[in-house]
């Protein structure tokens, strides 16, 4: 039998909700595969909140969004549970324990950066993030690169951004291009399945969820063209009226503005997740804007890796760093430029994805028993190989070469390096461990090198 319009709300109330987002914003370590693995089992098969059909269906939508998979996913079922108010509980805390403590890790690499526990910490954190952001590549490759020509195109998208340095934008629209045409002449080469494939799953268990294939939709996620609209025309107008803000403050050319908008763009091109959207940041943040340098590129994914919260939330400690050095308030308040930076562009950020979640789901909700036209972001997302493999030989390069091809090759760095692919391609390690041990080797590395 259906279940009642409220039962979601009243099964679950709004404080229990509350507890376990806020618990899963500080425990959300491992990437999106650790941070999905976590709410399936505790969502899935502990609470059982949510049904297998209806988590995967969820999930599926959310992957096919530029944005971090694992903060929509959770974004996205806190508005199943309680509507607009659920969703922003969800996806907030989601986030913000990360933020403020990328915020404080940012502060102490740049005010005490030189202290030799931290500096042998990232010394040896480093060539293991290079071998994580290669089996980031392998994991999705193994994935999605099942047809010659979505191979063809990840080699396709390496060359280049490797070679011809085209900025990624332009990759993801020739990639998206390419998925059309290949839907039209060639459909065989895209292996594209269903986005509804979750449905297969559903078993007599998934009437036991609070919410399954059963229940019935609630007013707030029931789909119209005029709250679509409305809702659209509020997340552009929070969006203009921020950056105009900004704008009004400080100048367009202003730091602070330009953030806001490099961000916005960054936003909506990370389709791949994470690691396919840091060669974009790179190109604008070290290469155009000159916020922060490459090694601070690496180092700033390394402490990313290592604390809680969806991987892109590394732009925060790139916007402090970029609030530090251009001195947004002034030579003696430091710390407070580097916070404001850091708030900008977290905002500008994940701003998106609550309005994709918040506007689309009643969407996709309609429209649970339809497939999805996936072709173009197959395309795109075979593409985001290639350039995760350019991302892996930059951070390769600067750590095993810091001094340049002038340079002689730091040995124990690829030593190290090469340890943790084992670990990973290997014996299965999970990221946490290998960063871990990494780290301890390096400050013992590092001392010896002192000494």
């Amino acid at each position: 039998m259906p279940q009642p319009l409220s039962s979601a709300a009243t099964a679950v109330s709004l404080r229990e909700a509350f507890s376990y987002w806020l618990k899963l914003g500080f425990i959300s370590f491992g990437g999106p595969a650790g941070q999905l693995g976590m709410m399936q089992q505790e969502l899935v098969e502990k609470r059982r909140w949510i049904s297998q059909a209806r988590f995967l269906h969820a999930l599926n939508y959310c992957m096919l969004l530029p944005g971090p998979e694992a903060q929509q996913l959770a974004t996205y079922i806190g508005w199943l549970l309680h509507g607009a108010k659920g969703a922003l509980i969800a996806g907030l805390l989601f986030i913000l324990p990360s933020f403020f403590i990328l915020s404080l890790l940012a502060w102490l690499y740049l005010a005490h950066g030189d202290v030799p526990l931290v500096q042998g910490i990232l010394y040896g954190v480093k060539p293991a993030v290079t071998a994580i952001v290669l089996f980031a590549a392998w994991r999705i490759g193994k994935k999605t690169l099942h047809t010659t020509a979505l191979k063809l195109l990840a080699l396709a998208a390496l060359i280049a951004i490797a070679l011809f340095k085209l900025p990624f934008p332009y990759i993801v629209v020739a990639a998206a291009l390419i998925g059309l045409l290949l839907m039209r002449w060639w459909p065989a080469q895209l292996n594209v399945l269903p986005a509804a494939h979750g449905g297969a799953i559903a078993g007599a268990a998934a009437d036991a969820a609070i919410i399954n294939d059963n229940t019935v939709l609630p007013k707030w996620q029931l789909f119209s063209w005029r709250k679509f609209v409305l809702g659209v025309a509020l997340g552009l107008g929070i969006w203009a009226v921020s950056l105009c803000v900004l704008v009004v403050l400080y100048g367009w050319h202003s730091p602070q503005v330009q953030l806001g908008w490099f961000f916005t763009k960054a936003a909506l091109l990370t389709f791949g997740g994470a690691y396919a959207v840091l060669p974009y940041v790179y190109q604008g943040a070290v290469e155009h804007y000159s916020w922060l340098t490459a090694l601070q590129m690496i180092d700033a994914l390394a402490l990313g890796e290592s604390t809680p919260g969806p991987l892109i939330m590394v732009v925060a400690f790139v916007g402090f760093i970029a609030g530090w050095t251009e001195q947004l308030c002034g030579p003696n308040m430091l710390p407070l430029a580097g916070m404001l930076a850091a708030a900008i562009v977290t905002f500008f950020t994940f701003l998106p994805s609550f309005l994709f979640i918040l506007v689309g789901a009643p969407l996709v909700e309609s429209s649970r028993k339809q497939a999805a036209f996936t072709a173009p972001l197959t395309a795109i997302t075979a593409a985001v190989v290639g350039v995760i493999v350019n991302l892996a030989l930059f951070f390769g390069y600067h750590v095993l070469l810091p001094q340049g091809l002038s340079g002689s090759i730091d040995w124990f760095a690829l030593l190290l390096g090469t340890t943790a692919g084992v670990a990973l391609f290997h014996y299965n390690q999970s990221i946490m461990r290998v960063l871990a041990c990494s780290a301890v080797l390096g400050v013992v590395a590092f001392q010896l090198i002192a000494i």
